[in-house]
């Protein structure tokens, strides 16, 4: 996914990331290396490794880029943290969400994720 500042071209882009899910329904944005903008929807999936990051950097730079919403997952705590664009363009407080029940999408508001089969141990799914 590549996030341009302005109106930089590809070549000349330098924030480019990979997060672990992402809903872009803009098909203007889509083309043969993948995403150029930001998309409606970011999941990113947390692990020691990427976890500040995920929760600091990317955080900020999908506010800014204007990522609707975002959602981090957090698969050892059974967690999921929401941030949405508030009116103002910034992220409201975040919801912080226990990993079972279901989750309302607001982006998309006849989405809803049902926690207890995300946070399923691998031997359990069906």
């Amino acid at each position: 996914m590549r996030l341009p500042k302005s109106d930089e071209a590809d070549e000349q882009t330098e924030t480019v990331v990979q997060p672990d899910l992402a809903v872009i329904c803009d098909s203007s944005k889509l083309d043969e290396r993948g995403c150029r903008g930001a998309p409606d929807w970011i999941i990113e999936v947390l692990s020691p490794a990427t976890a500040a990051k995920d929760q600091i950097q990317k955080r900020v730079l999908y506010e800014r880029v204007g990522v609707k919403e975002y959602w981090t997952a957090h698969p050892t705590d059974k967690l999921v943290t929401v941030w949405l664009k508030s009116g103002k363009g910034t992220y409201g407080k975040p919801n912080i969400v226990e990993g079972k029940g279901m989750l309302a999408v607001a982006t998309f508001p006849e989405l809803e994720i049902n926690l207890n089969q995300v946070f399923v141990k691998g031997e359990e799914k069906e």
